[in-house]
């Protein structure tokens, strides 16, 4: 393919893995396909930046890719299909900074972490309630009440001072709170998620397949609407008649350390990716994006942490870039203890010291 059909090829391509903050308009993302596509109520205002935590996790802009173009394509598609990315690869590859990527070059916003353990249940992501601090307040309300009226259906005083409100205790996890309805879809990172108990990858499956889920406790309720926390600071959220659905389907980035199979119907509703151990050219720009600068001894070490790869080794990311912030400290010195102090931040994680 060359000229005007290249051309317009490349035009489907949003994402390019640089990390690159917008400037001006933010990006445009392609029209989802009529089978993703959601009418959530009422619309959410623009989430709020966490440059900080971008900062920490990707450091400043650089022009190289940070993916192969095989891996970009596949973060473009998942894009366009509005459908997860599972994200597998070795431990400090960078699986869960690929979230951090997404969010900054496109300009969506803060990054909402989900964090898996072996006790986590869907409900943990979606939302929490508090139902004992309720009952403490409503104990608390009813106890400020006139003694002498308490007896006198009539006496209560909701005019004066309303009950504690449903909504008031009620907390959306970050999965809940990504698939509040956003104008723009929000980054959500579903972190380990091969560490889960064997059943909420299948009770993930309604949830991802159809954005929206419902509070119960706010369905019972006698309330058209209440509003709630969300996952973001000091953020809240109307929930109508107690369900949530998205507007955009989040851009969920799933990573697994390949610790397990998921089922099949799950890999059906995701992307695959398997993240590849950055190039030295990468790394060298990873280097340089953390530390400000390109230090001296920054090239070899890239080299030697590339070669401990290629023998075979399990290294990660954070090790090289501790190895070159030592090296790079005051008057740290490769003799022979500066390199046995190397080689101990550089071991191989796969021999358990």
């Amino acid at each position: 393919m060359s000229g005007p059909e290249a051309a317009a090829g490349e035009g489907w391509r949003v994402f390019h893995a640089t990390g690159a903050t917008p400037r001006g308009a933010l990006p445009r993302l392609h029209v989802a396909p009529p089978w993703r596509r959601f009418r959530g109520e009422p619309a959410q205002p623009q989430p709020p930046d966490d440059e900080q935590a971008a900062l920490r996790r990707l450091g400043v802009v650089d022009a190289i890719p940070q993916l192969d173009p095989g891996s970009i394509d596949i973060v473009n598609a998942a894009l366009l299909l509005r459908r997860p990315l599972l994200v597998t690869g070795a431990p400090g590859v960078g699986k869960s900074t690929l979230a951090y990527l997404i969010s900054r070059e496109l300009g969506l916003g803060r990054v909402l972490e989900w964090n898996i353990v072996s006790r986590t249940t869907l409900r943990d992501g979606l939302y929490s309630h508090d139902a004992l601090g309720r009952a403490q307040a409503i104990a608390a309300w009813r106890a400020g009440l006139p003694p002498a009226a308490t007896d006198r259906p009539d006496a209560r005083s909701e005019e004066s001072q309303p009950s504690p409100a449903l909504g008031d205790f009620i907390t959306l996890g970050a999965l809940g709170t990504a698939l509040l309805p956003y104008e723009r879809p929000r980054v959500l990172l579903v972190d380990e998620l091969d560490k889960s108990d064997i059943d909420l990858p299948n009770d993930l499956l309604h949830v991802l397949e159809n954005g929206s889920y419902e509070i119960p406790e706010l369905v019972r309720d006698a309330g058209q609407s209440a509003r709630v926390h969300i996952g973001d600071p000091g953020g809240f959220a109307e929930v109508r008649q107690g369900r949530v659905e998205c507007r955009e389907f989040p851009i969920v980035v799933i990573t697994s350390n390949g610790e397990r199979e998921f089922p099949a119907a799950f890999r059906r509703r995701c992307l695959p990716l398997e993240m590849p151990m950055p190039t030295r050219e990468q790394l060298l720009a990873i280097v340089e994006s953390q530390l400000r600068v390109r230090p001296p001894d920054a090239e070899e070490l890239v080299d030697h942490f590339v070669q401990l790869v290629n023998d075979g080794g399990t290294h990660s990311l954070d090790q090289l870039l501790n190895a070159v912030q030592l090296t790079s400290a005051g008057t740290f010195l490769t003799d022979a203890d500066g390199r046995k102090l190397l080689d101990m931040v550089l071991r191989d994680l796969a021999k358990g010291r």
